[in-house]
């Protein structure tokens, strides 16, 4: 088993920047990649970004590239997103995610936080 816990959410104008992050608690961190997911109201949870065990591999969805920005300390047991000029798009709910292997479908992820409030006012 897998607690996570995510911060950081909050209000912000577009262009502005937020910086989420997950603890976690339990099992090895380092055993699991992870990943931050997103929902919007009457939207599906759609993926944001993933990271590798070690941390040496990201990936991130379109609408993100070159804007987010996915880290792991696998010492403090943390990873966190730092996103940056963002929209009222990115509006929404996120969550972060632990699962045995890479993927942007949300039901590989077996262990999932409770999930933070992200608010981008035009």
């Amino acid at each position: 088993q897998v607690q996570l816990v995510e911060s950081g959410g909050g209000l912000v104008q577009a262009g502005g920047s937020l910086r989420l992050s997950c603890a976690a608690s339990g099992r090895t961190f380092s055993n699991y990649v992870m990943g931050w997911f997103r929902q919007a109201p009457g939207k599906e949870r759609e993926f944001v970004a993933g990271i590798s065990r070690s941390g040496g591999g990201t990936n991130y969805a379109d609408s993100v590239k070159g804007r987010f920005t996915i880290s792991r300390d696998n010492a403090k047991n943390t990873v966190s997103m730092q996103m940056n000029n963002l929209k009222p798009e990115d509006t929404a709910v996120y969550y972060c995610a632990a699962g045995s292997f890479a993927s942007s479908w949300p039901s590989s992820y077996a262990y999932w936080g409770q999930g933070t409030q992200v608010t981008v006012s035009s």
